[in-house]
């Protein structure tokens, strides 16, 4: 007789790992399977903000990196910057946070497969895996931005508005500040986070398709305090960003992290998200109610979404786009609010 797990997990980035973590905690028997070589990178603008701070904390890990202070957005002569009120966010590089997450998923004991998911039949008391040869009551979607589950499943929906996408390069350049700072620029925003004493992550944000260096040249100030021999690295890419899902419940798959849906990196709330809804994928779970985890996790992104839909919007809208840094320096007190409402 094949072994009947309790969560068969696809997918090894933060969503997955943390939904290995918050598993074990409650008692479930579970099994994960992650393809690519550990630790595992990918274009990530790196600043965890609080809320991401606090769920790694609750989860017992301490993730190695520099502390932030707030955002800040730069727009020509304008400024505006908020500090964080509910505890530092962090900046730390994506292979640092994997490490940790990995590291702790092994220490628990969880079992972790070098395969892809790829073969997902379901009926009504589990689902089983052809490339895994794993049976269990569930399977947990954690398998990114275009999860290749999600996609065999028929859950994806076709995007709207103007694609975007990110990239990401790192300087040997000490930060200047403590903030991650926001640059705004005609086609897209430019990130920049402080990893370390001599280390800057650049990420941007773009609806062009152009390499770095040339994107890079859209913010001549910025680009100036960049040279190109400080680069580190090479550029790594993601996108389209905006996924729409019908439904982040399939029978017994289960769609959590950036497989469960993305509207944009714009408010670099990603990572949050994904152990959010971790979190409260295995709390449903645990109380004996998958079926409400549709619900549950609308409920806790339901702000985010909001926010950020509103600001790629207005993003894409050339004269809205030009007022959004002058309109957050006039109201600095609103600004620090929308910051902090996500925080």
């Amino acid at each position: 007789m094949t072994r009947t797990h309790d969560l068969l997990i696809a997918g090894g980035g933060p969503a997955g790992l943390a939904t290995a973590l918050y598993a074990v905690r409650a008692g479930l028997d579970v099994v994960l399977a992650e393809p690519r070589g550990h630790p595992v990178d990918k274009a990530c603008g790196e600043g965890l903000m609080p809320g991401a701070v606090r769920e790694l904390r609750a989860l017992g890990l301490d993730v190695p990196g520099r502390p932030i202070a707030g955002i800040r957005y730069r727009q020509g002569p304008h400024h505006a910057q908020a500090e964080f009120r509910h505890g530092p966010g962090l900046g730390a590089r994506r292979t640092a946070l994997h490490a940790a997450l990995h590291t702790a998923v092994l220490a628990a004991g969880v079992p972790v497969l070098p395969v892809r998911v790829r073969d997902v039949r379901q009926d009504a008391a589990g689902v089983s895996d052809g490339a895994t040869g794993v049976r269990a009551r569930w399977l947990v979607a954690a398998d990114g931005l275009h999860s290749p589950v999600r996609r065999s499943l028929g859950l994806g929906m076709p995007g709207e508005g103007v694609p975007r996408y990110g990239l990401r390069r790192h300087y040997a350049v000490a930060p200047t500040s403590s903030y991650v700072e926001v640059h705004w620029g005609p086609h897209g925003e430019a990130y920049v986070t402080p990893l370390g004493s001599q280390l800057l992550g650049v990420a941007l944000l773009t609806s062009l398709r152009a390499p770095f260096d040339e994107q890079l040249a859209g913010f001549p100030e910025l680009a100036a305090a960049l040279p190109r021999q400080a680069a580190v690295g090479a550029v790594r890419g993601a996108g389209p960003l905006r996924q729409k899902v019908r439904s982040r419940v399939h029978g017994r798959v289960l769609l959590v992290g950036d497989a469960a849906g993305y509207i944009d990196a714009l408010t670099g709330e990603g990572v949050s998200l994904a152990l959010a809804g971790a979190r409260v994928l295995v709390d449903q779970l645990r109380r004996g109610s998958p079926g409400t985890y549709e619900a549950a996790w609308r409920r806790t992104t339901r702000r985010h979404r909001l926010l950020t839909d509103c600001l790629v919007r207005a993003r894409q809208r050339p004269r809205l786009a030009d007022r959004i840094v002058p309109t957050a320096a006039r109201l600095p007190r609103a600004f620090a609010l929308a910051v902090n409402a996500l925080a």
